[in-house]
């Protein structure tokens, strides 16, 4: 929450009992302080009157010491994280499978198929931190622990449905084709994009966090519109699949989002990857209620799983969208997870949560279970885990090659891309920024 707070009450206990003492500037204001999580930006002229203020306070005491020492409110769930019955499962963290009688597998399911894309995306991840840190990318948001999510719902996709991701569905989108140099080419900067994305049905990775779902809504609003839900023909009918966070509950679009889908009944699923984390907020501090409950209160279905069964994802997401090819509207679907990385490699979370609940949640990992199963099911062999470990390898080595061998783009591609017909004015700073350009290459040359 943003407050506006006069340099006055500097010095004063806060509305959560923390001692108003921090002072930043920040270049943006002229007229007035702002607290941020009980810290102050104010303008650079406001400092010398705030300071003045803040050394002339009377510090509190008594009752007030003991409220300024209190540590900070925080929301508390009306509920539990989960429903009483916890989120569909099928398959344990020990790799056993047992039926759920709140949901059905699909009856036929390819699990060698499910691990292999599983740990291929996952060395694709590990590949491309290791590039980060090399220097290759300027950042990786890291998919760790969601591996069972996304290919689990990818999965249920047919070829005519249009997926809409976040910035983090390098699964999604190793499972729907894309060449995953891809995706290095956005977190290099070489590209604005770089695929189409109706060759493989693959929006492009929206970094605005909630923006993709009013997307998928408007685009589901279109199938409705060129009739190409409930006929019955399954090559023919389509429907959307919105990936998003539990950070994006919290934002407007989302929300209105939803308000769209189920007022015209869409087409559309929205896959929420409870990961627990918002960069450093928990989801206790953003809502009340399990995300799968807040369907609900919008009138259409909401389903919560085990976000590190594949299974349950699979069997969730294809149950959600053939209803919604029928005509069957939208549902929301809450995979319970984790991010066993940090947000981005720019991010620490070693400082806002502790070690010993990602040692938890990495006892709960997505491939040993299934692993563990295919291993005691007898479906899978030794040679078939080291032709995984050689797809790998592979794997490996093209991201490396293809990463390094990506062109650096033109510096007039960002003027010539923002619009169909460039401006006048654009058009002169392009030609100015040309000039400045060749004027240091001039330069170089001469040293």
């Amino acid at each position: 929450m943003v407050s506006v707070v006069h340099p006055s009450k500097l010095g004063a206990p806060d509305e959560y009992g923390a001692p108003v003492e921090h002072i930043i500037d920040h270049p943006m204001l002229n007229s007035c302080v702002i607290r941020l999580d009980g810290a102050l930006r104010m303008a650079p002229r406001l400092r010398a009157e705030a300071r003045a203020v803040q050394s002339s306070a009377v510090a509190p005491t008594g009752a007030s010491e003991t409220r300024a020492a209190m540590p900070r409110k925080q929301a508390k769930p009306t509920a539990d994280a989960q429903p009483a019955d916890g989120p569909v499962q099928f398959l344990s963290p020990q790799g056993v499978l047992e039926p759920d009688s709140r949901l059905e597998l699909p009856p036929a399911i390819d699990l060698s198929a499910l691990y292999r894309d599983m740990a291929l995306v996952r060395r694709l991840d590990f590949e491309a931190i290791a590039l980060q840190r090399q220097g290759e990318l300027g950042l990786w948001p890291s998919l760790r622990g969601q591996e069972a999510a996304q290919v689990g719902a990818a999965h249920a996709l047919a070829e005519q449905d249009m997926v809409f991701p976040t910035y983090r569905e390098h699964g999604v989108a190793w499972c729907r084709g894309l060449d995953p140099v891809s995706l290095l080419g956005l977190f290099r900067g070489s590209t604005l994009g770089g695929w189409n994305p109706y060759e493989r049905r693959f929006n492009l990775y929206t970094l605005v966090i909630g923006a993709q779902t009013l997307h998928g809504v408007g685009y589901a609003m279109g199938l409705v519109r060129d009739d190409v839900i409930g006929s019955g023909d399954d090559t023919r009918d389509a429907a959307v699949l919105v990936f998003l966070g539990d950070g994006a509950l919290s934002e407007g679009e989302t929300n209105e989002a939803f308000v769209w889908a189920a007022a015209q009944n869409l087409p559309v699923v929205f896959f929420c990857q409870n990961n627990q984390w918002a960069i450093s907020a928990p989801y206790g501090v953003q809502s009340r209620v399990p995300v799968a409950q807040r369907a609900a209160g919008f009138g259409f279905p909401g389903v919560s799983v085990d976000g590190n069964d594949v299974l349950a994802c699979l069997a969730a997401t294809g149950e959600a969208l053939t209803r919604a090819r029928a005509g069957g509207g939208p549902t929301l679907i809450e995979a319970v997870t984790y991010r066993i990385n940090a947000h981005t490699t720019a991010d620490d979370a070693t400082r806002y949560r502790p070690s010993a609940e990602t040692d938890e949640w990495a006892a709960k990992d997505p491939l040993e279970r299934l692993r563990l199963h295919l291993t005691a099911s007898g479906e899978a062999d030794e040679e078939y885990f080291a032709d995984i470990e050689r797809r790998e390898q592979e794997l490996a080595e093209h991201l490396r090659a293809g990463c390094r061998a990506l062109p650096t783009p033109d510096h007039a591609s960002s003027f010539e891309n923002t619009y169909t017909d460039m401006p006048a004015e654009l058009r002169r700073q392009l030609a100015e920024y040309s000039e400045y350009l060749a004027a240091g290459q001039e330069i170089g040359a001469t040293r």
